[in-house]
């Protein structure tokens, strides 16, 4: 029987340092990332795809906000929406070029997703999750009297909108994923870690101005389809205890209880791994089997067991 895998994208397997993020430039990032993911359909993984949105959903506000005098503008869930489309389409136009190069025909699909979050969800208290583009301190108060937005100050580089991060309980759209996924198809999804909307008590649901980390959502999918494997791609070929000090390691294979005591001793900055390897624990406890983090050069290696970090329950 074929297994099955969630695999999470970062953002650096889309926008590189360095780059503007130009539809070309995305696309050819998009190719190099495919191709490792064609690679594990050849060798016989169903794979559903999830991915960050933070630098297209940044530039999705920013022209919203700057084309508002002209045209109709976008809340924030609506530009998750639009980034979800925009990013799969590239996705999937590169998924299936890299299929045909192995002789494979396998359908790709990307599936709009929406995730419920909680109305009373202490992150709508106290945003902090940092989005779209720098402002200096008097255009910050501007948009801060004139919109209502909660601004800070960010990494010295000047002054940014902060939104409401919640946690995901719940991706309304599982059925239909689990679905194509036993139709053979590869399924896109959980995009920018969903279109964050809160469900009434009639069960309509409400867009809600906040976005969810991308991990953690794709944590909750990877729980709720029962995969085999659940493996994020990111910036760094493992995850590193004492990072960028002397005494920096690389973690081949842990445990979700060891993993658990260097996140106590605060291991992992909460804007890096820390959601990565929090998503990790909370997949495994949750009935999940394995993760791998490493990148996606080394995704190939990683998988079988000679590359990145392998996390277990047990």
């Amino acid at each position: 029987m074929s297994r099955t895998a969630l695999i999470a994208i970062g953002g650096n397997s889309l926008i590189r340092a360095g780059e503007r993020g130009t539809i070309d430039e995305q696309l050819a990032n998009a190719h190099a990332t495919a191709r490792s993911l064609a690679g594990m359909v050849k060798r016989g993984w169903r794979i559903v795809i999830t991915h960050g949105n933070g630098p297209q959903v940044g530039a999705a506000l920013l022209r919203s906000e700057r084309a508002a005098g002209e045209v109709y503008t976008h809340p924030l869930d609506v530009c998750v929406a639009t980034t979800q489309s925009e990013i799969g389409y590239l996705l999937q136009r590169a998924m299936e070029y890299e299929l045909r190069q192995l002789g494979l025909t396998t359908p790709v699909i990307t599936v709009l997703t929406q995730v419920r979050v909680d109305a009373d969800d202490p992150a709508f208290k106290n945003p902090a999750k940092p989005i779209g583009p720098f402002y200096s301190r008097e255009e910050a108060e501007e948009k801060k009297r004139r919109m209502g937005w909660d601004i800070v100050e960010d990494s010295a580089r000047g002054y940014r909108r902060v939104v409401p991060s919640p946690e995901p309980q719940e991706v309304f759209e599982q059925n239909i994923i689990r679905h194509l996924l036993d139709q053979g198809m590869i399924v896109i999804a959980c995009g920018g870690g969903g279109i964050p909307v809160i469900e009434q008590e009639d069960h309509t649901v409400i867009g809600s101005e906040a976005v969810i980390d991308k991990d953690r959502a794709s944590a909750v999918l990877a729980t709720e389809l029962g995969v085999d494997l659940f493996a994020i791609s990111t910036d760094a070929r493992q995850v590193y205890v004492d990072f960028k000090k002397p005494t920096q390691r690389g973690i081949d294979s842990i445990t979700a209880d060891e993993l658990q005591k260097h996140v106590d001793d605060g291991q992992f900055p909460p804007g890096s791994m820390g959601p990565k390897v929090e998503s990790a624990i909370r997949y495994l406890r949750n009935g999940g089997k394995e993760v791998i983090i490493t990148s996606f050069e080394y995704l190939t290696e990683a998988i079988e067991g000679n590359d990145g970090t392998r996390i277990v329950a047990e």
